[in-house]
């Protein structure tokens, strides 16, 4: 996967997690879940 498409498909996920999320514990829990997503998508677009 190219590295630019896995930051967008990343940043798309963390999107829809926030916008799930209904109180200030699941904000905190959507954006740890975003992150480690994004991390593993650059991670996988740097190998």
């Amino acid at each position: 996967m190219k590295p630019v498409r896995a930051l967008v498909v990343a940043s798309a996920f963390a999107v829809l997690a926030l916008a799930a999320c209904n109180t200030v514990k699941g904000v905190g829990t959507d954006l740890q879940k975003g992150a480690e997503a994004t991390s593993k998508a650059i991670d996988k677009a740097t190998d």
